[in-house]
């Protein structure tokens, strides 16, 4: 063993199944990065620019919309470059960080949920005290515990995995470097690795799911008992549940690809992985944005607005 020699350098070698077809993978998802850019780019700039929307609740889908348009910055150009030039080479420092900061802005998905699923709470259940509950202070609050938790528990991860030894192969079976496809490559005991990584799934993304759970299940409650008109309330949350749903199936359905294998394609398993991440962030904003009415018309005004300036002004004869 003493002569075994430790990888310091790996080969992003996801979808290779597909042979000669994998560069055209580069117009898919430029697509769908374009997308992602655009729609959140657009989604930002509507919210920060009209004074109208500087309320708790559009201010929470500004955040979410910022982390949908930070994380496929982190994996998607690398990716891109990889299906068209085949740079697929990446350092163990590269790696790590790359873990870092895609594991990092991933966990604030759910949790951005967590706070929208509380604004609902106490915009339906108790909105004479929405704006004592909402202010600043509080707000910050309850942010601080779920920030210290994402920190700690991807720092924590990453960490581990930085400090396993890589001896058997060099090449990782992704487009990205995803935690999991990166552990199987050691070559000593990933127990704790394994164990850390459960923790991680099960205190931030299925911790976040139940308390979000919880919460609509007292919004429905209160609003059918009752006698109020809940249509516009529940309008809003049936947006945010939409945004809920897919996060949850793509998230479950990654975490298990790589937990249960049998019969499952490693190509199937990268899709999912890469899907979880990049199909949030074109899906979200575009809901968002047709669902909620004073966003969609301040975007249709805007959009409107950019047509007439590029069509100039009209010259009579």
């Amino acid at each position: 063993m003493e002569n075994v020699s430790l990888h310091t350098h790996f080969t992003l070698d996801g979808f290779s199944e597909l042979g000669k077809l994998r560069p055209f993978l580069f117009i898919p998802f430029s697509f769908m990065f374009v997308v992602s850019l655009f729609a959140n780019s657009l989604l930002v700039y509507v919210i920060v620019s009209q004074r109208s929307l500087h309320s708790p609740m559009y201010i929470l889908i500004a955040s979410m919309a910022c982390i949908d348009l930070s994380l496929p910055v982190f994996f998607v150009p690398h990716m891109l470059l990889s299906f068209l030039f085949d740079w697929r080479g990446i350092s163990l420092i590269g790696c790590l960080v790359q873990m870092h900061f895609i594991h990092f802005f991933g966990t604030f998905q759910s949790t951005l949920l967590v706070w929208m699923a509380l604004d609902r709470y106490f915009a339906i259940c108790t909105p004479l005290y929405y704006h004592n509950h909402m202010i600043l202070s509080r707000f910050i609050a309850f942010l601080i515990p779920l920030v210290v938790r994402n920190v700690l528990m991807i720092t924590l991860l990453v960490c581990l995995a930085g400090k396993l030894p890589f001896c058997l192969r060099n090449v990782i079976n992704h487009c990205f470097c995803e935690h999991m496809a990166l552990v199987e490559l050691a070559c000593g005991s990933t127990t704790i690795n394994n164990l850390v990584g459960l923790m991680a799934v099960f205190l931030i993304p299925v911790l976040d799911f139940v308390f979000i759970a919880a919460s609509y299940v007292v919004i429905f409650s209160s609003v059918l008992k009752s006698s109020r008109s809940g249509v516009k309330a529940l309008h809003t949350c049936i947006t945010h549940i939409m945004v809920i749903t897919v996060s949850l199936i793509l998230a479950l359905t990654a975490f298990l690809s790589y937990r249960i294998r049998n019969g499952l394609p490693a190509a199937s398993r990268v899709f999912f992985s890469t899907m979880y991440l990049l199909f949030p962030s074109c899906f979200n904003p575009v809901v968002y944005g047709i669902r909620t009415n004073e966003i969609r018309q301040h975007i249709l005004k805007r959009l409107t607005c950019c047509h007439i300036c590029q069509m100039g002004p009209v010259t009579n004869k």
